[in-house]
């Protein structure tokens, strides 16, 4: 390669820390001096709309189309996406080359010690259909209003009193060095979106080489789980609208893998768990297709097409 590899990123704080932990790990792997790896911040659509719910202007592609745009092109080398923002169907011409080991799953909750001592009735800011489902099964009395905007974003409608509490992931607050912010909830009482806390490394498939340097990083267990999560919600065929959660860990040649659907308003869940083979992504696909087989009418026509 004549040129330093480029990887193309979103702008965010969050996102360009994900960026440069990539950069570096890629740097350390091969050799390459500090700094030789080029970082191209790309504005997405996403980024651009803050003030609407994610499912009603295009969902998760608003977060990848023009990082796609421009790895397309040639722009770009390669392109560091959150994994749980990625679609679950993407483009034959594209391919995940790479994930880092994964960080923490789970959320953490801003504004009180536990979900339980959240008082009678409080105001939670989430855009996340997943955790606005989760949390009112276990609370139906909490008022769920939806805050979109980076880290900082939804930390100061915290502190201006627009809400009581909100909900972050864990990894995106530690790798922001935030690790004292909020209280971690347990996977066993709020179960995680399908792979959160995994950074993915894409590049394009015809391209034999930068693939072969991505793969000096790539985290074999990580890479696993998340691709069983990954076949599971393609499975299920749902949307930015859809209540899913999924959450698969590794135990020697095995991975443990629990699983959830929900109605909008949590009233209703589907849930199942399994003991499967890495690298078998059938099972996670036929756990989702008989979650939606017993679903009631309430969950199964949020997976409608």
């Amino acid at each position: 390669m004549t040129r330093p590899l480029t990887i193309g990123t979103r702008g965010s704080p969050l996102a360009l820390a994900q960026a440069h932990m990539v950069a570096a790990a890629l740097e350390e792997a091969h050799g390459w001096a500090p700094g030789s790896v080029a970082i191209m911040p790309v504005k997405t659509s996403g980024d651009r709309i803050q003030d609407r719910p994610l499912a009603e202007v295009g969902g998760k592609a608003l977060w990848t189309k023009e990082l796609d745009l421009a790895l397309l092109a040639g722009e770009t080398d390669c392109s560091v996406h959150s994994m749980k923002d990625v679609e679950s169907e993407r483009p034959e011409s594209l391919a995940i080359a790479a994930m880092l080991p994964r960080a923490d799953v789970r959320d953490r909750l801003i504004g009180a010690n536990s979900i339980d001592e959240l008082r009678q009735g409080a105001i939670v800011g989430t855009s996340s259909p997943r955790r606005a489902a989760q949390l009112k099964r276990l609370r139906p009395d909490l008022r769920i209003v939806s805050i979109r905007g980076n880290v900082d974003t939804r930390l100061g409608k915290l502190a201006g009193g627009e809400v009581d509490a909100t909900l972050l992931a864990a990894a995106g607050l530690d790798r922001l060095d935030r690790p004292e912010v909020g209280i971690p909830i347990d996977t066993a009482l709020m179960l995680p979106a399908p792979a959160q806390g995994a950074i993915g490394i894409e590049c394009r498939s015809t391209d034999a080489m930068t693939p072969a340097l991505i793969a000096a990083i790539d985290d074999a267990s990580t890479h696993a789980a998340v691709l069983a999560e990954r076949a599971f919600t393609r499975a299920l065929g749902g949307t930015c609208h859809s209540p899913v959660a999924a959450y698969g860990r590794i135990e020697g040649s095995e991975i443990v893998f629990a699983c959830e659907i929900l109605s909008e308003d949590g009233g209703e869940r589907v849930a199942d768990a399994a003991r499967f083979a890495i690298g078998d992504l059938g099972t996670p696909a036929r756990m989702a297709t008989r979650m939606l087989d017993e679903a009631p009418p309430s969950i199964r026509r949020l997976f409608e097409a």
